[in-house]
């Protein structure tokens, strides 16, 4: 998920941690909270435990959002996002879209590749949860929230068109689309909740297409 380049300057930003102790993830915090764990595998050299925790709605001094990496329960080293946190035998990636965490993996040096564990408390670890336990009920939840994305997409996408063609210089060279589509303004807000609807829940399962979910966002 990473080149060579981005992945360099990623870990430069790595900042240490001061020590502090992870704090216990909280009922409110669903939304707007997401903390991983990577167990200790001795086997794999790795004799720790890690976790990751991102405050979606804290920033630091630049406005942007952060990842903090613990080690064994204290706070190692911390990142603005994305993030590379090279750790023993890998590097954890973190990396976020408008809707919550599309990625949060252990990346071993042999190319091979382990998604953190969810919290149990938070959202992730919760949709996690009916997934492992009701399986069925999971597919159709994740085919609903594909429809939700991608019919405001296909619907909207005319009338997003159209808008950019009655920019002057385009519409003099080009002329202006006409979109088959003329949806009123309620139903252009509805598209919208719906696509932000089905993207969270894309990101509660760290599932991301740049071409559904960054257009949605």
């Amino acid at each position: 998920m990473f080149d060579e380049w981005r992945r360099r300057r990623a870990i430069q930003r790595i900042k240490p941690g001061d020590g502090r102790a992870l704090k216990r993830f909280r009922w409110w915090q669903p939304l707007s909270r997401s903390l991983f764990y990577l167990p200790a595998d001795a086997g794999a050299g790795r004799p720790v435990e890690y976790a990751v925790d991102v405050h979606h709605l804290r920033s630091d001094d630049n406005g942007d959002t952060e990842a903090h990496l613990y080690r064994d329960g204290l706070r190692y080293a911390r990142t603005r996002l994305p993030a590379v946190f090279p750790i023993e035998g890998g590097a954890i990636e973190v990396m976020a879209s408008a809707f919550g965490i599309r990625r949060c993996h252990f990346v071993a040096d042999d190319g091979t590749e382990q998604q953190l564990v969810p919290d149990p408390r938070s959202a992730e670890g919760r949709r996690a949860r009916l997934d492992r336990e009701r399986p069925a009920l999971s597919r159709w939840i994740g085919v609903v929230s594909l429809v939700l994305i991608v019919v405001p997409l296909i619907l909207g996408l005319p009338q997003t068109v159209e808008s950019i063609s009655r920019f002057p210089p385009l519409a003099e060279r080009f002329g202006v689309f006409d979109s088959p589509v003329d949806a009123p303004a309620w139903l252009n807000v509805v598209f919208v909740i719906s696509a932000t609807v089905g993207s969270t829940e894309r990101a509660l399962r760290l599932r991301y297409n740049r071409w559904l979910d960054q257009v949605a966002g």
